[in-house]
């Protein structure tokens, strides 16, 4: 992680990590509701672990649009 970036790529890596989280919850979310009443400790996990790519969202749009999400707050 040496590498110099200019704030373009940065913006591009943010979009990427944006568009990877937004997937990732999206899965989470279809997978705790198909686990919902076969494995209830399975999409209690799933649940929980889309609480999390959902902050790390939340994050990283703010990061692209400051003020977005303050009346969440």
């Amino acid at each position: 992680m040496t590498d110099v970036v200019d704030s373009d790529e940065l913006l591009r890596r943010i979009q990427r990590a944006r568009a990877c989280a937004r997937e990732e919850l999206r899965n989470l979310r279809s997978r705790s509701e198909d686990l919902e009443r076969t494995d209830p400790d399975a999409a209690r996990e799933a649940h929980l672990r889309s609480l999390a790519y959902e902050a790390v969202l939340d994050v990283l749009d703010e990061i692209v649009t400051p003020g977005h999400h303050a009346d969440a707050t």
